[in-house]
């Protein structure tokens, strides 16, 4: 299903771009952050050797890119994309008939999903983030036991059999040890419990990256990483399989979003906090080179409105996964040759389902 959503907005100039970002690089110190008098060091962040080749990902400059997004006086205006899939993620815990004690929302961003969690369903909410500003902001319902902790994703210390579910929306594909951060998640988890998250997925922003690629293919020879690796729908339930979650379910959506042009929506994934964080990402890209994506993003995927204005559509591909942790109450399949019809008399079902006493069912029939 692809779900497209027009947006457009009036862009500031660039000089007032800049003087916005100076005074809030001025207001940054993340050298000893503070939240609720919980002191976070950013200096140690990850839960892999500093050699290792699973370090995709610089989580200190993450950080950085929450808190610069969090202290933005526009902040509100970036939370479209988010609090869609936040929709949808909560629309997937209300189908869940069941009343669960204590929640872990992990990377809970602004409240994408909290501010969507009823009483009804959840007794006691523990807030996660990495940004201690991001979870100042981040709302919840009324009728919720909420808790807020600042914690990195990367480095869980939950107890274990402490949360009868944990959610996360658009934050683990940030995740270095994606493999280690399931495995703490699912020692997190009660038996039974269950963990539901969001992530993009690997044709995310598919449009920007190509026209990136051809520009700098044009210009320079050869390419370099502007848009972040993201994981693909085909090893994500391997993952969960090796973390010992069982009774898998994942899909995948795709939400189209257009943008007058590619700066806006480059901007835009500043604002979201979603820019580049990857450790061998190019610091700068030229103006030319510039210019020419977005001529060449235009060429290639441009579109006209019903009012003739041009925009151009970048797509969000969203990976939605859903595990228990395994216990006894769970079903499970029957052991093998305990079936009593073939697959091969399947058309014979109707004449089976009707009859009172079994048919015997052989090879010449």
């Amino acid at each position: 299903m692809v779900s497209k959503i027009l947006f457009r907005r009036t862009s500031r100039t660039l000089s007032d771009r800049m003087i916005r970002d100076r005074m809030i690089r001025d207001k940054l110190n993340l050298s000893n952050v503070r939240c609720n008098n919980v002191a976070y060091n950013a200096a140690s962040m990850s839960s892999l050797p500093p050699d290792s080749p699973m370090n995709v990902f610089d989580r200190k400059t993450k950080l950085l890119q929450r808190e610069r997004a969090a202290r933005n006086v526009d902040v509100h205006l970036y939370d479209y994309l988010k609090d869609e899939v936040g929709d949808r993620l909560s629309d997937r815990i209300f189908d869940i008939k069941r009343n669960f004690g204590r929640v872990l929302d992990l990377g809970c961003g602004r409240g994408h999903v909290s501010k969507r969690i009823l009483g009804e369903s959840v007794e006691e909410l523990v807030l996660a983030e990495m940004s201690p500003s991001f979870l100042q902001q981040a709302d919840t319902m009324e009728g919720v036991r909420v808790k807020k902790e600042v914690v990195d994703e990367e480095n869980l210390s939950f107890e274990s059999n402490s949360f009868d579910m944990v959610i996360s929306c658009l934050s683990l594909h940030w995740i270095n040890d994606l493999p280690g951060c399931f495995r703490r998640i699912n020692s997190s988890l009660k038996n039974d419990g269950v963990f539901l998250a969001a992530v993009f997925g690997g044709d995310t922003l598919y449009e920007l990256r190509s026209s990136l690629q051809l520009a700098e293919l044009e210009r320079h020879g050869g390419i370099s990483p502007h848009i972040s690796p993201f994981v693909q729908i085909r090893d994500i339930g391997s993952l969960l399989t090796r973390a010992n979650f069982t009774m898998l379910t994942i899909d995948t959506d795709e939400i189209v979003i257009g943008y007058p042009s590619m700066f806006e929506l480059m901007w835009d994934l500043k604002g979201m906090a979603e820019n580049n964080a990857a450790r061998n990402r190019n610091l700068h890209l030229p103006r030319d080179t510039l210019i020419a994506a977005t001529s060449i993003y235009k060429e290639l995927y441009g579109k006209i409105r019903e009012d003739n204005t041009v925009f151009v559509p970048a797509t969000f591909q969203i990976i939605y996964m859903l595990g228990w942790k395994p216990d006894a109450s769970q079903p499970k399949p029957l052991e093998r040759g305990t079936g009593e019809v073939s697959l091969k008399d399947l058309y014979k079902l109707d004449e089976i389902i009707k009859s009172s006493k079994k048919i015997k069912l052989d090879d010449d029939k």
